[in-house]
């Protein structure tokens, strides 16, 4: 059955029934006195004041008027809350006073066995499209695999904690840590189906994701999505790789707003791997330049190759031809009603949730039993019980992507199959009957009940599906993600003397870009103090480090040119040594550019520049500027606004960006106007420069041009204007950003006026 079904109001009460399920636990205050929860004290504080989030009135409107089975949900098979939960745990999130001076004790991912990862496997963020009780299929399976193949695996629940403030609750899904639901806090708990998140509501989210990740402290992560909500928070830190998990054609989902397509296409785009569950699937989305891997839905084959004790077995001795799944728009009712009515003598099981009104359909056909939904651990007692499984579905683009979860279930216990006509009935050749007419479905049926002692067909059907598990597809993803290569990165600093500026900066791309394919080109423009010695020590000192050094100055221009040039990276980032990067400062600006094709530039904000950029930002030194750069860009996650002119103290482009546009303009010597010339060169072919709220960079300013006299800076800008407004007309000044909310007013003894390098 298709991956997804509609929301119904029966979600709703079960949601409802989970929280009353869970219990408070004697583990909260192992929370509160953990070592962790202690060193996350400063971003707590911050934490306190970020009580945005919730729908407006527009949205509530628009959610209250949309019919109760609005959205959708993977289905393939039943359950209500059949896997057994450890206690839910609530770590406080703002808690502020006594609790925070609790002694230190062992972190609750501690308690019950070691749960770090095994080897070298990655922390797995499993963003899921359905709560961890609710129908068990793809994304449990998954990621119960990939726990029991060693990951540590956090499963990010749809299902919110509703609350004004970010934070989170833990619920443990196995006995040793390994394998956790996460529920994050976000006002209103909405349903994620139907509407992207707000701003105010992505940055409630990402700083609960942020007090999450500090409080585990974990490393590197791959974050799964498995539904195009989670676009923006999936690629927030500390994922490292983003895989979109594309269970369905979206597209064919008649409720599905041109929002949740669009960030699709954002998802595909920005993902570092997209894995499918069908060879249709693969074709579409193999058409984006993306990689691409095929991995299948598949089977737990123990739980259904083993006959329970009791079977269903009907009253009347009929036999029984048995569905079992969603029963939804895509059920073909008429073609069952065409095999109830050629098979009167036998009975037609149809197990599972209806929200088409199938009941009702058939309910003059006395051969037709409606169970309702069942849990997924009673699935092999009905499923001993069929003679003859179906997939009765309609074909039509939503089918024609799937890669039903059933059949390999069905296979597990060894049953004839028989289903119509999709593309991936292909790959299972002649263990299931495919039929392309009602005509020929029937005639299948009749051929599957006729074979009653066909025992090499069902030991076949059983080995086939022996080797279609969940673990199986773990490994495949394994293999899949050693594969993708981290996008490579190339940071160009130019130098020219100010050692002390450079060696801060160099220290910090070294502390703080966690980024495994970072490619560090230092040009220095004939610097006459220490620092040619020292770049030629500092390139030995680690991989993809290069220094070129000039015999003379060449400018601002011409060097960065240089490192352009020489640059290996996918993307390109111009840094001045007289900047000191900030935790996640790679993955943050390179989210802005790889989230949306149209920005062509992006920098970040920072202290000190003479544009909008420049954010109020008081600390008196660089541990409290770190803790700074942490709290400001919590709170303005996925941020950023369109800014004519970026100050290329920092600025960050993809290599098809540096392509089309090309090299810095030369003209311009030393330094002055070389950055609007190149943004207005970016607005010339269509793309926009973007300032990343979510990414703090500290800046000196102009720590080179401080050698200069103010006669020569002034003959300099003076020059080079002339050449820009030659080029492009009168030069509009930069500007602040109006006061505000973090937003400085101007220094009453300087004036706004261009980027100093």
């Amino acid at each position: 059955m298709p991956e997804a079904n509609h929301v119904t109001d029966e979600l709703t009460s079960l949601q409802e029934e989970v929280r009353r399920y869970r219990r408070d636990s004697e583990l909260l205050q192992v929370v509160l006195a953990s070592r962790s929860w202690r060193w996350t004290k400063p971003l707590r504080l911050v934490f306190h004041v970020l009580r945005h989030g919730g729908l407006s009135a527009e949205d509530r409107q628009r959610l209250d008027a949309l019919p109760p089975h609005s959205g959708h949900l993977p289905e393939d098979t039943e359950d209500n809350a059949d896997i057994p939960a450890l206690p839910l745990v609530e770590p406080p999130h703002v808690a502020i006073g006594p609790a925070d001076e609790l002694p230190a004790g062992p972190d609750l991912l501690h308690l019950h066995g070691d749960p770090a990862p095994q080897g070298d496997k990655p922390d797995i963020y499993v963003w899921s499209v359905i709560d961890w009780h609710f129908r068990v299929q793809r994304p449990q399976h998954l990621a119960r695999a990939l726990s029991e193949a060693g990951h540590r695996v956090f499963y990010m629940s749809n299902n919110f904690v509703d609350c004004d403030e970010p934070g989170f609750k833990l619920e443990r899904l196995d006995d040793d840590g390994r394998l956790l639901q996460v529920h994050l806090h976000l006002l209103g708990a909405p349903a994620i189906y139907t509407h992207s998140p707000t701003p105010e509501q992505s940055a409630q989210l990402a700083g609960g994701l942020a007090a999450f990740a500090e409080w585990h402290d974990g490393g590197q992560a791959v974050s799964i999505v498995q539904h195009p909500y989670w676009t923006l928070l999936a690629g927030r830190p500390p994922t490292a790789c983003v895989v979109y998990d594309c269970m369905d054609h979206h597209a064919g989902f008649a409720n599905n707003t041109s929002g949740i397509l669009t960030e699709e296409r954002h998802l595909i785009a920005s993902s570092d791997l997209v894995i499918v569950t069908s060879h249709w699937l693969e074709q579409e989305i193999g058409r984006q330049d993306r990689p691409v891997a095929l991995i299948r839905n598949a089977t737990e084959f123990e739980h259904f190759n083993r006959a329970p004790t009791h079977v269903f077995s009907d009253p009347d001795g009929q036999r029984v031809i048995g569905y079992y799944g969603a029963i939804a728009h895509w059920f073909d009712v008429d073609l069952v009603r065409t095999v109830a009515e050629a098979f009167p003598q036998h009975l037609v099981l149809l197990i599972g949730s209806d929200t088409t009104g199938a009941a009702q359909a058939l309910s003059d056909l006395a051969n037709v039993q409606c169970t309702g939904e069942v849990k997924y651990s009673e699935l092999p007692y009905w499923l001993h019980g069929f003679d003859v499984c179906l997939l009765p579905f309609k074909v039509e683009p939503l089918t024609l992507a799937t890669n039903p979860v059933k059949i390999y279930e069905y296979l597990s216990a060894g049953k004839p199959v028989v289903a119509v006509d999709l593309p991936e009935m292909a790959q299972f050749g002649k263990r299931v009957r495919v039929a392309g007419t009602p005509l020929a479905f029937v005639e299948e049926v009749a051929d599957a009940l006729a074979a009653t002692d066909d025992a090499a067909a069902r030991i076949e059907r059983e080995a086939f599906a022996s080797s279609q598990t969940w673990a199986v597809r773990a490994s495949e993803l394994d293999t899949a993600l050693a594969l993708v290569r981290p996008a490579r990165v190339t940071v160009i600093v130019v130098t020219y003397n100010n050692l002390y500026y450079t060696r801060n900066c160099l220290d910090s791309l070294e502390r703080y870009s966690d980024w495994s394919e970072l490619e560090i080109i230092v040009v220095d423009n004939a610097s006459q103090d220490e620092t040619p010695a020292y770049l030629r020590e500092w390139a030995t000192r680690g991989k993809l480090r290069h220094v070129i050094l000039n015999v003379d100055n060449r400018g601002f221009a011409a060097a960065n040119n240089q490192g352009l040039a020489a640059a290996s990276g996918d993307y390109m980032v111009l840094l001045n040594n007289d900047t000191y990067v900030t935790r996640d400062w790679v993955r943050g600006l390179l989210a802005h550019l790889r989230r949306d094709p149209d920005v062509g530039l992006v920098g970040p904000v920072t202290n000190n520049i003479g544009n909008e950029a420049r954010v109020d930002a008081n600390y008196a030194d660089m541990e409290a500027m770190a803790r700074f750069a942490t709290n400001y860009t919590a709170r303005h996650a996925g941020r950023a606004f369109e800014l004519p002119t970026l100050a290329f103290f920092c600025v960050a482009m993809s290599r098809a960006t540096y392509e089309r546009i090309g090299p810095l303009d030369e003209d311009f010597g030393i330094g002055f106007f070389e950055d609007d010339d190149y943004c207005r060169r970016v607005a010339l072919e269509g793309l926009r420069c973007v300032c990343a709220e979510d990414v703090f960079i500290h800046h000196h300013l102009s720590a080179s041009f401080e050698k200069l006299k103010d006669d020569q800076r002034q003959q300099l800008f003076e020059r080079n204007k002339g050449i820009y407004e030659k080029k492009w007309g009168p030069w509009t000044p930069h500007t602040y950003r109006a006061p505000g909310e973090g937003n400085p007013a101007p220094p009453a003894a300087e004036t706004t006026g261009p980027t100093l390098f």
